[in-house]
Formats: structure tokens, sequence, C-alpha cells
């Protein structure tokens, strides 16, 4: 994805097609917009990783954009086009659509057959970072993912140039053989446990990441085995993987982003990886981190920031007056394996990056996300209604929500106008990002403690630990509520929140 300044971009929506004039304000009554269609093809591209050849999946359109800018106030007008020989459907994660819209398959629409094609169409209703990936079987694993960047036509007239980078973990396996390997039927070559990788570890991840009280080594709690684990007992990751991309790219091969002398940047950044939560590292440079999953936070200063799987941040950056170059990375949790990109000025000199932080970084927990005030919060209001959803696991690599598996569970119910309250109760070995589909949230409570925290989509609830999370039940309808780790969604990691009549 090329960066560019707001100059360029406006100068440019009339070539794309993707684009109509800059609105007025967006005030949310007022009708959106009419747009050009915009057609993304779900087609197959070849990228090289470590110097071989690796068929992927791509979502672009005809002229070879990759993913989809739009503004707010204008509708979302998209058809989406299958070019491959199998099915497919494609979900527009951050963005709140009709539940007939929202690509998820045999919820909200049926799969999209080779060689046909869906019409999308509704308001956009607000600006922010956000991105498209298959909800189909495990093709999100081969890289069938893309931007989806709504911009705020009040900064139009603000010179900061939007870098945009999605990142992914990256196997050359089939992800099918992988789920296999996990639920016992083959080599998973799954199992990285915190104490294998660096003295101390482990400990550190019982300080970072538990609720206070400690960790369980026991076997309760639906504790099992993974390949050579030990049951109960807390870990970080259950996927090797060959390669961390940041943009398609590694760090062998990095994105270098050319940027102004004492300019600003706005960062956009997508997790868009399947099974990895990452440490966004800044390296030199020092940002403020403003929106997360889109939505607009209270700025939070920093060099580090907590980046679980699915989530996003937008970081704005002044930099330096002075020629340079400044590798940003994103270093996987619990290890020192990473990938990246460079900004670098016209003059700037870029030099080769090591594959590898020094050392292992902690793993990702919520001290990042206890900082995070929300600028847009919720109107203060009790819930009307409350859920529980406790997450266990059981064995065979069967992860459960209430007890049950997706297929076999009790949708969570609710009424339009309410004020919904639900608590993740995490049981497992594992941390999940838990994402709602068709909906923001704000984050009211960690292990018990209330807060006034983000507004976002996806947030990750620590192992034995719990979340809450609050939302106006505004668009009724059958939402998707998962684990966004793919493998545990696959899994069985998945319910429904269904409004009721």
């Amino acid at each position: 994805m090329h960066s560019m300044s707001r100059r360029q971009f406006l100068a440019s929506t009339a070539a794309i097609g993707a684009l109509g004039a800059v609105p007025s304000l967006l005030i949310p009554t007022r009708p959106a917009r009419a747009a050009a269609i915009t057609t993304i093809q779900v087609d197959t591209r070849v990228i090289e990783v470590k110097g071989r050849a690796a068929t992927v999946f791509s979502l672009t359109q005809p002229n070879g954009t990759h993913g989809l800018v739009a503004e707010a106030g204008q509708r979302f007008r998209v058809r989406l086009e299958n070019r491959l020989d199998e099915e497919t459907l494609i979900h527009w994660h951050g963005l709140t659509p009709s539940w007939q819209q929202d690509g998820v398959p045999l919820l909200s629409q049926p799969p999209l057959a080779p060689g046909a094609a869906y019409d999308y169409d509704f308001p956009l209703d607000r600006p922010g970072t956000n991105w498209m990936h298959s909800h189909h079987g495990l093709q999100e694993q081969r890289l069938m993912a893309a931007p989806l960047i709504v911009r705020d036509p009040a900064e139009a007239g603000e010179d900061t140039q939007d870098i945009v980078v999605l990142f992914h973990d990256f196997t050359f396996r089939d992800p099918d053989e992988i789920l296999t390997g996990l639920k016992g039927g083959g080599d998973s070559t799954a199992g990285h446990w915190a104490t294998q990788h660096s003295p101390g570890l482990l400990q550190r991840m019982m300080e970072t990441v538990m609720p206070m009280g400690g960790m369980d080594h026991g076997t309760g709690h639906g504790g099992m085995d993974h390949g050579t684990m030990g049951a109960g007992m807390a870990h970080l990751h259950d996927v090797d993987y060959d390669a961390f991309l940041a943009n398609d790219r590694t760090l062998d091969d990095p994105e270098v982003f050319r940027v102004e002398r004492g300019g600003r940047v706005r960062l956009r950044l997508i997790n868009g990886a399947t099974a990895t939560n990452f440490w966004l590292d800044l390296g030199r440079l020092e940002g403020r981190l403003v929106a997360v999953d889109g939505m607009p936070v209270a700025p939070v200063t920093g060099r580090r920031f907590e980046f679980a799987i699915a989530q996003r941040l937008d970081i704005l950056l002044d930099l330096p007056a002075g020629e340079g170059a400044w590798p940003v990375f994103a270093v996987r949790e619990g290890e020192r394996a990473r990938t990246g990109f460079v900004l670098a000025t016209s003059r700037g000199t870029v030099e080769r990056t090591a594959g590898e932080a020094a050392e292992a970084v902690q793993p990702v927990g919520l001290a990042l996300e206890r900082k995070l005030i929300a600028t847009q919060p919720l109107a203060l209001r009790e819930a009307d209604r409350r859920h529980t959803v406790t997450i266990t696991e059981a064995p065979g690599y069967v992860w459960l929500l209430n007890g049950a598996a997706h297929g076999d569970h009790t949708a969570l119910d609710v009424r339009a106008g309410e004020r919904v309250e639900i608590t993740f109760n995490d049981q497992t070995t594992m941390a999940h990002p838990m994402h709602l589909h068709g909906h923001h949230f704000q984050v009211v409570a960690i292990n018990g403690e209330r807060i006034a925290g983000a507004v976002r989509d996806t947030v990750l609830v620590p192992t034995r630990g719990s979340v809450t999370i609050a939302f106006d039940a505004d668009n009724p309808g059958k939402w998707a509520l998962h684990c966004h780790h793919l493998y545990h969604m696959a899994g069985g990691m998945m319910t429904t929140l269904e409004y009721q009549s």
C-alpha cells in the first residue's frame, strides 16, 4: 500500500474512482452521498518470502489497488467478484452494515460461488482504519485480507502523510494441515512455551498477563495438551510460522516509505495475523496513539504499543527535521522474531535490519488497554442486559464459549435499544482476541475493576482473566461473536448475538 499526503490523496480521488467530491462534516442523520461502484476482485497472486515463491490470495481493484480507500459520509458501494475456483466470502471488519451484508458464511450470506459476484451498498457512518478479510474456512491464513480505510472529511485540510501497513503471520504449509495437527492428527509444529524462549519469561507472563492471584498449573478449567505441552499451563503460541510480513514483505526487503523532513505521518497499522499478537516498536521515534480499531482515544505517547490480533493502531509521528531513516517493527510476543517497514527521507540511508530483536519481548497483555480513554465514549447509562461468556477448552483442540462449540451454541439474546454488557471470562491456557460484528463497544472492566476505556471492536481477554464490554443494541440482526485467532475459531470458538423482537 503506497503512502500519500493529504494533498496528494485529494488530488487523486477522481483518478481512482473510489471517492467523490469531499463532503461537508458528517452528520449522522444526513443521508450518505452517492459513490461510484468499486469492484474488489478475489483472486490469487504470487509473492516471494525468504527467496521462495508463494501463491496467496488477493483482494484488489481492477487497477491493481490493494483493498479500498473510501470517505465517511458516502455509501459503501462495492461489487465483490470471485475469480477463484473455490467459494469465499469477505467480512468488512470495523464497518457496521446491515447484518445481511456482513460477510459471514451461512449467517449473513451464503458463500460466494466461483465466478459469481455480490453487490454491497450501505452508508459509511464513521471514519477509521479498518480491514477486509475472508470469513470462509482458513482462507485468511493465505493472506486473503486487505486494508479498508475510511477517511475523515474533517481532516481534508491537514498536511499529514498516511501510511497504511497490514501485518501477517506467514506459513508455507497448508492451513488445513496445521489445523489437523493441532487437533492431534499429525505434526502441528505447535507449542511454543514461554519458558522455551528466555529465562523468566513465564514469570513475566504471570506478572503482565495474569489477573491477581497467579496462574492455575493444574488440569482444571478445561486445560488440554497441545502436542508436547503440559495440560493447563498458560502458553502464548500454538502455531509456528515461517515468516512475519509487513505489506507482504519481510525485513530482508522491507517496504520503504519516503517521507518529508520534519513532516507529520499518520501510521494506520492493521494486525491481520491469524494467530500472532505483536508489540509495535517505533524504534528511535516517539509517537502518539490517537485511535484504536478506528475509534479515537485520548493520545497516548510512547515508543512501544501492545497490538493484538485483528486490532488497529493509528499513530501520529512528527519526524525529525534532518535527513534520516527510521525502521518500525512488529515483534511477535514472547519472542525476538519481527517484521517491519522503514520511513526514510529522500536522502536518508536505509540500512539492513535484522529479522530478530536483540531480546525477546514480553507477552501482550492489557497494560495499554488500561491507559486508553475514549474521546467519544458511550453515554452514561445502566446496563439493561448482562451476559457472561465463559471461555473453556477441551481435548482435541476444541475451544468453547459457554460450554458449546459453534453450531451447538445458544445465541446471546438482546433487544433493540438496550444497553448491553458482556463479560468474557477466560478459563483457558491462552489469551483470546474477541471480536463482535456489527457494533463498536466500550471496554468497561478488566478483571472486575471498572474503567472507562476505549471504544473498539476487538479486545484481548487474558488467560485466567476477564474483560467486560458495553454497547448499545442499535443494529438489529444476527451477528457473529468470536475469537479472532483463526484456528481457535475453526476449533469452535464462535457464537452469535441475535436481536429479539
